[in-house]
């Protein structure tokens, strides 16, 4: 009987995948293009699971694809714009070799370019999609940014990627959009709930350091040019939810436009405007003036399914919510000059408050430091000659604090020249058994309304000190008292009274019993288990107990640490009062 020779890798899993040499034959692309359409596609190489299998037999380390994706890539329309792109290169150089100066303008002014609108519909059916994906985008662009203009990249990029950030950094400012805000050592760390999305990004810090050379900064500048194209869709959007005009215009200067004859562009595309914007102390200007009387109150509608403690629950977490979108409303800052004013400015006119600072440090200042309504004066110098009364001189890191305590901190602990307590991230959720630092627990107190433990100790520390002395005295008159009575009683032959308690009844702690049964059970159980299991079991108990057992050190460390702290503070208290 016969029948077709089943021959090997040329079925199941071998043809499923594809190499990268082979794909890029298929497409006919050079090693640089095809990885820009790989990128601006959103494809990836793929580790296959039977990799000899689909290697034919080979251990060589090898780049595979699926091949449906690459056949999905044979249609695409930029691949042809690749390969127009490499004509014109072409002529250009041909152009140029002849010294044929026309024909190099010429070709110069039609230049092959592309769109990348339709990826990124492609890629995002639907808006929220786009939102959902927004942490890459905005990260890659803050960080192009700041870039220096030193030829590892466009300026246009570097310009584009500036232009797109501030306008969202506007967006999340106008809707009072920003949750949680951490700075560590890479950079800020900022979220925001956009279209009830949560959107994390980091954005460097502006130091004039050196960018690294050993980066390949071609692939970096494949994703931002797609992450510019989508950033733009997604503050077009963003703007036109919030009925904002887009470009943005700053309020009261929206319909002020340089006259054409002057021969300055109009204002939105000068550099003095984008300052403007990009100081981040102006209101936007919206499209329809909003009226008071026309915005109804929404009805707030159980989600089906949920019972009335979380619906408790919910309400409690949107009342705190809109309690602190509204931290800083009523207050003035005004930052010095050593202080950074962007971050600084965007995290305050977040919660509603007004920033200024000297007009020599940025455009843009609403206020001078002369104002008397001034309520707190950011500083990072140990000390201040002339101090004004009535206003509050604080270290940048009680506004970022008070934003992730969602309240305003006490502003003792951040005056000028104290020693800062922890920053602690706000991105941290501890579960049990984890080390609370005394720092966060405090906090946790604050935010119930409950004193904290360390003041509530000074205080009956005090008390103890100034009624000590009272409740001896009383105590050893009472003492007195009973001897003489008793030796009275003695001294007359009465007998003394003889108490008769009632017996108690001991009861059975049916709590303890319980607990006691399930231990038992539990202690059976772990008996019962098969070798393999019970291996595993152990191996999970014991990185628990480990856990415990760290936690616990690090609480000893921290209190024999605050015990020497408290003795030296009391003996500098006892030092200066002698």
């Amino acid at each position: 009987m016969g029948g077709l020779e089943k021959k090997k890798y040329e079925r199941g899993s071998a043809t499923n995948y594809i190499t990268r040499n082979k794909a890029r034959k298929k497409l006919q692309l050079s090693l640089a293009d095809f990885r820009r359409l790989c990128i601006l596609k959103g494809i990836y190489p793929h580790e296959p699971k039977h990799k000899k299998k689909v290697n034919k037999g080979s251990t060589a380390a090898r780049t595979f694809y699926l091949l449906k994706d690459i056949k999905f890539l044979l249609h695409e329309p930029i691949v042809s714009k690749f390969r127009e792109y490499k004509v014109f290169v072409r002529k250009l150089r041909k152009a140029y070799g002849k010294s044929e100066w026309n024909t190099v303008e010429r070709l110069k002014d039609n230049k092959p370019g592309y769109r990348l609108d339709h990826i990124v519909k492609e890629r995002y059916p639907t808006f929220i999609d786009a939102v959902r994906d927004l942490d890459d985008a905005l990260s890659m662009c803050f960080l192009f940014a700041t870039f220096p203009r030193t030829g590892k990249c466009h300026v246009q990029t570097i310009q584009l990627c500036r232009r797109l950030t501030v306008e969202f950094l506007n967006y999340v400012i106008a809707s009072r959009a920003l949750r949680k805000v951490f700075l560590s050592i890479k950079g800020i760390y900022y979220q925001a709930e956009v279209m009830g999305q949560l959107v994390t990004w980091i954005a460097p810090y502006a130091f004039a350091h050196n960018h690294p050379t050993d980066v390949d900064y071609r692939v970096m500048a494949t994703f931002t040019e797609f992450y510019t194209t989508l950033l733009g869709f997604v503050n077009f959007r963003l703007y036109q939810s919030l009925n904002l005009h887009y470009p943005p215009k700053i309020e009261g200067q929206a319909a002020v436009e340089l006259k054409p004859e002057e021969g300055e562009p109009y204002a939105l595309d000068s550099e003095s405007y984008m300052e403007k914007l990009s100081a981040l102390s102006a209101s936007l200007a919206r499209v329809v003036a909003p009226n008071p009387e026309d915005e109804a109150e929404v009805d707030d509608f159980p989600v089906e399914g949920e019972s009335t403690e979380q619906e408790e629950a919910r309400q409690k977490e949107q009342e705190a919510l809109e309690k602190q979108k509204k931290l800083f409303e009523g207050l003035r800052f005004f930052l010095n000059r050593e202080v950074p004013r962007e971050p600084l400015a965007f995290v305050i006119r977040c919660f509603g408050g007004k920033v200024s600072w000297d007009k020599s440090v940025c455009i843009g200042a609403t206020f001078d430091v002369t104002d008397p309504a001034i309520t707190h004066q950011i500083v990072d110098r140990p000390n201040i000659e002339k101090q004004v009364i009535g206003r509050y001189y604080v270290q940048p890191q009680w506004v970022f604090d008070s934003v992730n305590a969602r309240l305003c901190l006490p502003v003792a602990d951040y005056f000028v020249g104290v020693l800062l307590p922890p920053h602690l991230s706000p991105f941290v959720a501890e579960k049990d058994g984890d080390y609370i630092p005394p720092e966060k627990i405090k906090l946790l107190a604050l935010q119930r309304g409950e004193e904290p433990e360390e003041e509530r100790e000074e205080e009956e520390e005090e008390e103890d000190a100034t009624e000590g002395s009272e409740v001896e005295e009383d105590s050893d008159e009472d003492d007195e008292s009973q001897l003489k009575k008793m030796e009275a009683q003695r001294s007359q032959g009465k007998n003394l009274p003889v108490k008769v308690t009632a017996g108690k009844v001991l009861k059975e702690d049916k709590q303890r019993l319980v607990q006691e049964q399930l231990s038992e059970e539990k202690r059976l159980a772990i008996m019962m288990m098969k070798k393999r299991e019970k291996y595993l079991y152990q191996k999970i108990m014991f990185g628990k107990k480990r856990k415990i057992r760290e936690a616990n050190k690090l609480a000893e460390k921290r209190k024999a640490h605050d015990a020497v702290a408290k003795s030296e503070k009391k003996k500098n208290k006892k030092a200066r009062c002698e």
